[in-house]
């Protein structure tokens, strides 16, 4: 059996030669960028790592084991050359010293993403680009190591996708602000962010504080890479490909230069990734922000401004990182936005549907699992009353499937009787022709399967999430 499986992993690797492509003159022409006479260094820059070589700190012994245990444990699907996470592993073992070098060389080139299309709540698409698990790795370890470097320039007002900050410290930061009298917002959206960042102005950025030719010339090649679609490859002369671990850095990069631009200007804001809000104390102030700002983020730095979803609103019209906001005694507040608990309740469905072919227990992790994870991330809201007909309609879910799976008249009978209904009764409701969503909010069924029982079997309830916040 070893051998089968040994024989499998060769069989799905590439030959490392096909990683390889000659080095082009865009080695020199990215060394002669990072070499500019114009971009000084600021205290935000680290020269002695600069000094030291960024591309030799990346490609270290330590860094990349600790980029290869992070891909390890974010796993994810396989790109195009259709390796795993879990055979990434032997492919070094057997190649990361030519690896290495190739990468040292600039002869290193990425393959191409693999698009993969995930539905969004509009009923359009977000296009994803999952690299090769090589990729990945390479990607892991630059951002390891140009994360710090940044980190230090980026704004007090961006939370997203950075160390020990969270979408919870941008909802905070916000009712801070509505709290002092900001109550007028732009909420600001960029159209199709990913699909439209122009890589030359990128680049730039890049290479204001990035010394090392090298490692420019590495991150264009991945910008460069291109996308498999349907198996047809399509270039990629503009934009960020999104589901690498290197997107969320670049991304923060590029929108750094806005963040910059909106504190010159005064204003307060806060930005969570590419989902962002500019706090002003009048509607006239919103008004004339977003006619001053947009001009800038569309002519400075070549993203677009979609019209249609920016506008300026009062802050309890308003959506964002899932919350809505409210005043209460001056006090900025928040709630679970509508929307929120529909897309919650439609996963729910999902997991309680009456034929998904789900067994008992996997269907009772599931839950768990949906009902901790929405709750922990949803417990700055006041929501107690919204939290407690939720329960309810969980509940009646899991009654509603039970019931189900209790097809026969024999079965639902006997099952009613060992749960503590007399038999006259029980042999009623066993023959009832009523509809299981009907039967579950039943007297009978809410008497057999009551809550307490469904705490003893060991669902968690959203109420009890919450109250332990």
């Amino acid at each position: 059996m070893k051998a089968t499986d040994s024989d499998k992993i060769k069989r799905r690797q590439l030959r490392f030669e096909d990683y390889l492509q000659m080095v082009s003159a865009e080695q020199k022409e990215y060394a002669e960028v990072c070499a500019s006479p114009k971009m000084a260094e600021t205290d935000s820059t680290d020269t002695n790592q600069q000094r030291e070589g960024l591309l030799e700190q990346i490609l270290s012994r330590d860094n990349l084991n600790r980029a290869y245990k992070q891909v390890k444990k974010n796993k994810g699907a396989g790109g195009i050359d259709g390796m795993q996470v879990d055979e990434l592993l032997h492919f070094l073992k057997e190649n990361k010293n030519e690896l290495v070098q190739s990468l040292r060389d600039g002869k290193y080139r990425p393959k191409p993403v693999r698009r993969v299309e995930i539905p969004k709540e509009n009923g359009k698409t977000r296009k994803l680009g999952i690299p090769t698990v090589v990729d990945r790795l390479i990607q892991q370890a630059i951002c390891q190591i140009l994360s710090p470097l940044f980190e230090k320039q980026f704004s007090d007002n961006s939370f997203g996708f950075r160390p020990k900050r969270s979408a919870h410290d941008a909802l905070k930061r916000c009712q801070t602000n509505i709290t002092e009298g900001y109550r007028w917002v732009v909420d600001m959206d960029l159209e199709k962010y990913f699909d439209t960042v122009n890589q030359s102005k990128l680049i730039q950025i890049l290479s204001e504080t990035i010394k090392d030719g090298g490692v420019i010339s590495l991150i264009h090649k991945f910008l460069r890479a291109g996308v498999m679609v349907k198996g047809l490859f399509e270039d990629s002369p503009q934009g960020v490909p999104q589901g690498g671990p290197l997107s969320p850095l670049l991304r923060n990069i590029m929108l750094n230069e806005c963040d910059h631009e909106l504190e010159k200007r005064g204003h307060r804001f806060v930005r969570y990734a590419d989902d962002m809000m500019i706090f002003c104390k009048s509607r006239k102030a919103a008004g004339r922000t977003l006619d001053h700002i947009s001009p800038y983020i569309e002519g400075k730095l070549f993203l677009k401004v979609n019209r249609e979803k920016t506008r300026v609103a009062y802050v309890s019209k308003v959506k964002y990182l899932g919350y809505s906001f409210y005043i209460y005694k001056g006090e900025g507040r928040l709630r679970i936005h509508p929307k929120s608990v529909q897309k919650f309740k439609d996963k729910v469905r999902e997991v309680t549907g009456r034929s998904n072919g789900m067994g008992i227990e996997a269907r009772r992790l599931r839950l768990n699992q949906m009902v901790r994870g929405w709750m922990n991330y949803f417990k700055l809201a006041d929501a107690k009353k919204l939290i407690q007909g939720l329960d309810e309609w969980i509940r009646s879910r899991i009654r509603m499937v039970t019931w189900k799976r209790w097809k026969k008249v024999r079965t639902r009978f006997k099952n009613l009787k060992r749960l503590g209904i007399k038999e006259e009764q029980a042999w009623m409701w066993a023959n009832t022709r009523k509809g299981y969503w009907h039967t579950a909010h039943s007297p009978i069924l809410l008497t057999a399967l009551h809550n307490r029982r469904f705490e003893r079997a060991g669902y968690l309830s959203l109420m009890g999430c919450y109250s332990a916040k």
